[in-house]
């Protein structure tokens, strides 16, 4: 089985920048199918444009734009490419990284199809300091890296804790939330009291319900923004009001405009 080592990846490496600890590469990935594999550090990939299927040894990810994935060193997994336009985004961890900034190498382990919205907008964040690439930057992403790192520690040793609710809320919001959603609908569908589900949603998801919708709004706009379609009807197919709020959301949650990011993808 090959071993890809620090920055390596299969396709068309346009971009590499090394941070301390950290090695981070702008890819378009050129082959149609990539066999089993693993590489030497751990690391994040964000895919930017296009789509591809990725399998570990438990897992298969049917992933497009906006899909965050995490893998821990060593672990083996195999890709498959349409034949279409597909970038990937990726954020190598070395072992002293960890060791530096006293990150548990065994907090998180495994390979992981990151959904939490939170979580993939940290990486939108991380990926715009990189684009941005000024004397702040390298500060920035270590900060922002520790956040993603800090809540996946605190899923994973809470993973078993959490009420049966939880899941079938996530579901609930992934699959309806470009709709109208009321906190007593929400309620009656899960059988938990409206107040116990307003404060322990916020106890269980670091946010209130209002906030994870917004933030699943503003994800789905990221796979759209490579697309040809204007601010005014991804507003509209995210689920904002009108552009105005999906703007001034996006900037919120993102540090830019959709304009801009749309910017980014195209340089």
């Amino acid at each position: 089985m090959k071993t890809l080592y620090n920055g390596e990846f299969f396709g068309k490496t346009n971009e590499t920048l090394r941070f301390d600890g950290l090695t981070i590469t702008d890819t378009e990935y050129t082959h149609p199918y990539v066999d089993w594999h693993y590489h030497e550090n751990a690391y994040f990939t964000f895919l930017l444009q296009g789509n591809m299927r990725e399998a570990n040894k438990k897992e298969t990810y049917d992933c497009q734009a906006g899909t965050l994935l995490y893998h821990h060193w060593e672990d083996a997994h195999y890709n498959i490419k349409p034949d279409i336009f597909t970038r990937g985004f990726h954020l190598e961890i070395t072992e002293n990284w960890f060791d530096d900034f006293q990150v548990s190498k065994e907090a998180v382990e495994g390979s992981f199809n990151l959904k939490d919205p939170a979580l993939k907008l940290l990486m939108c964040r991380i990926f715009k300091e990189t684009k941005i690439n000024d004397p702040s930057s390298e500060l920035s992403v270590h900060e922002l890296l520790l956040s993603i790192f800090s809540q996946l520690s605190e899923k994973s040793s809470n993973s078993d804790k959490k009420p049966v609710w939880t899941r079938k809320i996530t579901e609930i919001l992934h699959e309806n939330f470009t709709e109208k959603l009321s906190l007593t609908e929400l309620s009656k569908a899960l059988d938990v009291h409206p107040v116990h589900l307003s404060r322990d949603f916020h106890k269980h998801f670091q946010c209130t319900l209002g906030v994870y919708i917004r933030k699943l709004k503003i994800n789905k706009s990221i796979t759209l923004l490579n697309t040809g379609l204007s601010l005014a009807e991804i507003a509209l197919d995210c689920g904002f009001t009108d552009q105005s709020h999906f703007i001034r959301s996006f900037k919120e949650n993102t540090g830019i405009t959709p304009l801009h990011y749309r910017n980014i993808l195209k340089k």
